[in-house]
């Protein structure tokens, strides 16, 4: 039976892993900021990290926050698997962060880096963003009468469980370098998903095509966060609302 140890395990895509790889008779870990017995912050590191590592045979990093500090985390948790001996670490990225220079694209292109010179195996697999992502951008967007939607871009969201299923598969092989990205079924304007959602939550909003400025942006227009060549994923953005989303919000 193999020990896997999973960062971020409790979060949305941590947590599927997690569940993913006990169903496949693995003995997983549990590592977040609050989780017993595995509670670690991997921003400070020390021997919390160095006693959650012992003994893994792979790590899975899913840890990660836009607030800052998954380089930090990251060079802790290389160093504590390299005095642990792990034989496989497995990272999960983003589709277009060597290409998008996004702030938090850029900081996951860092860490991509990092694992790759940690001298451990490593894996590395990017997606597109999750359904979830969406669902709290048009959240937040939704709020005042007039719902503003950055012209021009489009998005690939794919299921959060179809990704979990991949990362449970590549965890329990061997390191694999860069692994083919994985992208939703559909490449969509960012308008008509919006629209998905308004239809789902019954929400009433006019909707306004902004033109923004930046390289970002260009590279955001661009499609850089894209993966058509790669869409494997099954399940759209209609069906993630049918199950997750319903009702008038106000």
């Amino acid at each position: 039976m193999t020990t896997i140890l999973v960062t971020g395990g409790t979060g949305t895509l941590g947590r599927h892993v997690t569940e993913r790889l006990r169903a496949d008779g693995h003995d997983v870990r549990v590592l977040s900021r609050h989780a017993q017995p595995y509670a670690v912050d991997l921003r400070e590191g020390g021997g919390a990290l160095d006693a959650a590592v012992a003994g893994a045979d792979t790590v899975v990093h899913c840890a990660s926050t836009p607030r800052g500090g998954d380089e930090e985390a990251a060079a802790h948790l290389t160093a504590a698997a390299r005095r642990a001996g792990v034989g496989h670490l497995v990272y999960i990225s983003i589709v277009g962060v060597d290409l998008v220079p996004f702030g938090y694209y850029t900081t996951k292109h860092a860490v991509e880096r990092l694992v790759e010179e940690s001298g451990l195996g490593w894996t590395v697999l990017r997606t597109t963003q999750f359904h979830d992502f969406l669902v709290r951008l048009f959240d937040s967007l939704a709020r005042p009468p007039v719902m503003p939607l950055p012209a021009g871009v489009r998005d690939q969201p794919i299921e959060v469980a179809e990704v979990a299923a991949r990362l449970a598969e590549l965890a329990a092989g061997g390191p694999a370098g860069r692994v083919a990205d994985m992208g939703g079924p559909e490449v969509r304007t960012v308008e008509s998903l919006a629209r998905s959602y308004l239809r789902a939550t019954g929400r009433r909003r006019a909707v306004v095509r902004v033109p923004l400025w930046g390289r970002a942006y260009r590279a955001f227009r661009a499609g850089g966060h894209l993966a058509p060549e790669h869409a494997v994923g099954k399940g759209t953005f209609e069906e993630y609302l049918a199950v997750h989303v319903g009702g008038h919000r106000a």
